[in-house]
C-alpha cells in the first residue's frame, strides 16, 4: 500500500479527510499537477480519468490496461503524483476548467462535491448490482438515499496477535477490552511490549475506534449532534486512558503502527495495524500469528476495524464532459469487469473486493487470515461519517489527547466536542 493510501486510511481513525473542503480557491499550493497520460483507441467519444498516484508497483500500467480495453469510447487516463491528490481534485472541479469525465475520491464523493452539484447520482448505474457490494462500503458512498460513487479496491485496518504467546499465557484471542487489556499484561516481558498502537500511544488512530467499539455512531441519523454522549462512551475513555498508563500499552517502538516491523521485529505481541503489512507479517510468522477486529468495550460495546475505499465517481460539470458515456464506462470497469477488478486488488499489494463475492478469487485473501480480514469488513466494518469535518475531528482528538496523556475529565472534554460538533454541522448542513 502506498504512503498516500496509508495516510488517508489513518486519516479516517483519527482525523477527518476531505469530507468538506473549505477555502480551496484557486491554490493548488504544492501539489504536483504533472501526469502521465495514455490516450486509448476505442470508440468515437472521448472520456478523461483520473487516479491518485498509488505506491504499488504496476498500478498505473494496469489502469491504463482497463482503459485500453474498452471499446466504446477514447479514455484517457491522468496519473496525478504528489501527496495531496484531493486537494488538487477539489481545486479543479471548483475552478471549472479541466475537470474529468470520471475520478477516485477518497470514500466516494465528498460532502462538498454532492452539495455543490460537482457529481451526478449513480444509483441507477449500479441498479440490480448494489447486493453485489460490501454493504459498510457502499452506505459511506450514498447520501439521502442516493449513490454517488462506485467502490473500487477497500483497505483497512485490523489487530494483529502471536497465538502462541496467548496459548503460552492460557489465553484466547481477546473479543472485549477487557481481555485485551489482561492479554497484554500477561505476555508483556523486558523486551516485548504487550500491545503496540503507535508511538503516541495510541491516540492517533484509535480516537474513532473507542466511539464505535463502545457501541455508538459519530453523529445522530439527522447529522444534528454527536451520538457518543452517553456514560458508556464515557467509561470506555476512561478505560483506555488506564490501559495507557499501566505499562503494558508500548508506546515507544522503531516504527509506527502502520509499518509491521515492531510486530515482525518482536517488540510486541498484539499490534493494531493494516491490511497492507499480511504479507511481510505471513513471511515472518507463518501460521503463528492471527487477526481479529479492536474488542468490544463495556456493556453495550461491538468489536470494530476501520475500513478505507476509494469510489469511482462521475463529474456533472464542464461542458465538454460526456456524462451519459463516462456514467457507461464506471459500469463497466467497476461493476461488469470483475477479471479486471480482481487483478486491480490482488496483483498490487493486498487489498479487499469491493464485491465480497469475489474474495476467493482473490489468492492473497481467499484463506487463513487473509480471508477472515476480508469477512470483517462486512461483519464489523466502520468508516468516518461524511458529516465528521475537519473541524470535529479536530476537537475530537484533541479532546481525546487531553484526556488519555493528560488527564483531563472525559465528560467536560467531550462536551466541548459535542458543542463544537452542533455549531459546525448546522454550517455544513443544507
Amino acid at each position: 500500500m502506498g504512503f498516500s493510501r496509508r495516510h488517508f486510511l489513518s486519516a479516517s481513525a483519527g482525523m477527518a479527510t476531505a469530507a468538506v473542503l473549505t477555502g480551496c480557491g484557486s491554490n493548488t499550493g504544492d501539489v504536483s499537477t504533472g501526469s502521465n497520460s495514455s490516450a486509448t483507441s476505442g470508440g468515437t467519444g472521448k472520456i478523461v480519468q483520473w487516479y491518485h498516484k498509488y505506491g504499488e508497483r504496476g498500478v498505473q500500467q494496469a489502469v491504463k490496461r482497463y482503459a485500453k480495453d474498452y471499446k466504446d469510447a477514447t479514455v484517457t487516463v491522468k496519473w496525478n503524483p504528489g501527496t495531496d491528490y484531493m486537494k488538487l481534485l477539489a481545486t479543479t472541479l471548483l475552478s471549472g476548467s479541466g475537470i474529468p469525465d470520471v475520478f477516485e475520491s477518497e470514500y466516494g464523493a465528498t460532502l462538498d462535491m454532492i452539495q455543490r452539484g460537482q457529481v451526478v447520482d449513480l444509483t441507477e448505474v449500479i441498479g440490480d448490482a448494489k447486493s453485489k457490494f460490501s454493504q459498510p462500503v457502499l452506505d459511506r458512498m450514498t447520501l439521502d438515499g442516493k449513490i454517488y460513487a462506485i467502490p473500487q479496491v477497500v483497505d483497512m485496518q485490523l489487530l494483529y496477535y502471536r497465538k502462541s504467546a496467548l496459548e503460552k499465557a492460557k489465553l484466547s484471542a481477546p473479543t472485549t477490552f477487557e481481555q485485551l487489556v489482561e492479554a497484554a499484561k500477561a505476555v508483556k516481558t523486558r523486551d516485548m511490549g504487550g500491545f503496540f498502537a503507535g508511538n503516541d500511544g495510541g491516540v492517533g488512530v484509535l480516537g474513532n475506534l473507542l466511539i464505535w467499539s463502545s457501541g455508538f455512531e459519530q453523529l445522530n441519523n439527522d447529522h444534528t449532534d454527536v451520538a457518543f454522549m452517553e456514560q458508556a462512551f464515557i467509561d470506555g475513555v476512561a478505560a483506555y486512558r488506564d490501559f495507557y498508563k499501566s505499562g503494558a500499552l508500548l508506546t515507544a517502538a522503531s516504527t509506527d503502527w502502520f509499518d509491521s516491523s515492531p510486530f515482525v521485529n518482536g517488540e510486541t505481541t498484539m499490534q493494531w495495524g493494516g491490511l497492507w503489512s499480511l504479507s511481510d507479517i505471513s513471511k515472518k510468522w507463518k501460521d503463528d500469528f492471527g487477526v481479529i477486529p479492536f474488542p468490544a468495550i463495556g456493556k453495550s460495546g461491538r468489536q470494530t476495524v476501520v475500513f478505507g475505499a476509494y469510489g469511482s465517481c462521475v463529474a456533472a460539470k464542464e461542458v465538454s464532459n460526456d456524462v451519459e458515456a463516462a456514467k457507461k464506462f464506471v459500469k463497466w470497469l467497476w461493476i461488469d469487469q470483475t477479471d479486471k477488478q480482481v487483478d486491480f486488488v490482488n496483483s498490487y499489494g493486498t487489498h479487499i473486493p469491493s464485491q465480497p463475492d469475489l474474495t476467493d478469487k482473490c489468492s492473497q485473501i481467499s484463506s487463513g487470515a487473509g480471508k477472515e480480514a476480508a469477512e470483517m469488513v462486512d461483519k464489523h466494518g466502520k468508516a468516518t461519517n461524511l458529516f465528521w469535518t475537519s473541524k470535529i475531528s479536530d476537537a475530537y482528538t484533541a479532546a481525546f489527547t487531553n484526556v488519555v496523556k493528560k488527564g483531563a475529565d472525559p465528560k467536560s472534554a467531550f462536551a466541548e466536542v459535542q458543542s463544537t460538533a452542533k455549531t459546525e454541522l448546522k454550517r455544513v448542513s443544507k
